[in-house]
């Protein structure tokens, strides 16, 4: 019975009940389209590095490590001599290592030196591989691969000069020794995208006539460098891998205690947890305004119910003159709050995975975050009942209003 007054007095009312389950339904896919950013942020953030081991450098501390190494955030406190990377490199456990060199810039980006081995070894969002959207990898000495961001502000296409700044703020130029774009990597989401890369040999090449940070003042032909011993004296930072996950506490162990200098080795994804730590606080913010946008909806949709009392006064009294006990009132309202709770909350669902199918390519290709599409997991099966449960309680003071009031108000109006 009740079942058949809810469908017949939504029914009646149908614009207004119409545009409080759109208000719900917004709420809702606000709520859980935060939940999925927060989601796919998160798995984007672990995944900025991935089927690395260890990294290791100069020691400090592990989030700062990881910021200057693979966020280019950041400078390292010193740098690992060639013969420790070698020592490093020599060791049983190790399946490969990438050299990775820092310290110069061009146009705010960072310059980051490597060996080709890097395009092949560094891995994200789960073991992607980089990849070229134009060009290709680093085969000559002033060959330099650049970031999808990089090219995109720069305007930067393959075959364009690039002059790299000494430093990260200076007005120097290596411009005797200008670099083509070889390739242009496709985008990430990962600070690779804001990355100028070239060979470890150029790093030294460019410093050739450079001692303690200055310029000597000789200019030395390029002809002369390319012939030149480049191997590089020391490095910012390595990568690692190993031959087994169970190696892992051994190598970093042993490179922590190394007695040549001091060096740290840090897990990429216990370092990754840290950093998050730091800066997920953001998530619960966003969290605590969706969760806001919900709860004034509910808000609203208690107030439609208040303002229609006034036109249902009548009908509530002709329900307690038939004798409608006081369950049948508060039962009708409560049902018709949580039937437009419910409605809402499926249509928010059916609006939110809709929304994802056409903006996660976009989302994706613009900002390399990742909008998992699955279906509803648990905490968002038990917001949907929340919601539904929330919007079942917000009724009820409206519904004792309307039974005390139904009686007194109801008959007093002429039929």
């Amino acid at each position: 019975m009740i079942g058949r007054l809810v469908l017949g007095s939504l029914t009646a009312r149908a614009l207004t009940v119409g545009m409080t389950i759109l208000s719900i339904a917004l709420s809702v896919a606000l709520f859980l389209g935060v939940e999925k950013v927060r989601t796919g942020a998160r798995a984007s953030f672990a995944d900025t590095i991935s089927g690395t081991d260890l990294i290791v450098g100069a020691r400090s501390g592990s989030v700062q490590l990881l910021l200057y190494s693979v966020f280019r955030i950041g400078n390292a406190t010193n740098n690992v001599t060639w013969q420790s990377y070698q020592d490093i490199a020599a060791r049983d456990e190790v399946d490969w290592i990438v050299p990775i060199s820092l310290g110069d810039s061009h146009k705010q980006f960072r310059v980051m030196g490597t060996t080709p081995e890097f395009f092949t070894r560094y891995k994200y969002r789960g073991g992607r591989a980089l990849a070229y959207a134009e060009g290709r990898g680093l085969d000559d000495l002033y060959d330099t691969v650049i970031g999808a961001d990089v090219a995109r502000t720069l305007g930067y296409a393959v075959g364009d000069p690039i002059v790299v700044a000494h430093g990260l703020a200076s007005f120097t130029e290596h411009d005797d020794q200008p670099f083509r774009v070889a390739g242009i990597l496709a985008k990430t989401g990962t600070p690779v995208d804001r990355t100028v890369i070239v060979g470890m040999e150029a790093i030294e090449a460019i410093h050739v006539d450079w001692k303690s940070g200055a310029k000597t003042g000789a200019v030395t032909p390029v002809e002369v460098i390319r012939q030149m011993d480049l191997q590089p004296q020391a490095i910012t930072a390595a990568l690692v891998g190993v031959k087994s996950r169970l190696q892992v506490f051994r190598l970093q162990r042993w490179i922590n205690e190394y007695p040549e200098e001091p060096l740290l080795a840090v897990l990429p994804g216990v370092a990754l947890q840290e950093l998050w730590q730091i800066v997920g606080v953001a998530e619960t913010a966003l969290i605590g305004v969706s969760g806001m946008v919900v709860v004034t909806a509910l808000i609203g949709m208690m107030a439609m119910i208040f303002s229609s009392l006034n036109e249902r006064r009548r009908e509530m009294a002709i329900w307690r003159a038939m004798g409608a006990r006081p369950a049948v009132i508060l039962g009708l309202l409560v049902a018709e709050a949580a039937c437009m709770a419910a409605i809402g909350a499926v249509l928010g669902v059916a609006l939110l995975y809709g929304a994802l199918a056409v903006a996660r390519p976009l989302v994706d290709q613009a900002f390399g975050l990742w909008l998992p599409i699955d279906p509803p997991s648990l905490r968002e099966l038990q917001v949907l009942a929340a919601v539904v449960g929330a919007a079942a309680l917000a009724s009820l003071l409206p519904a004792l209003r309307a039974y005390r009031l139904s009686l007194a108000d109801g008959m007093m109006v002429r039929i």
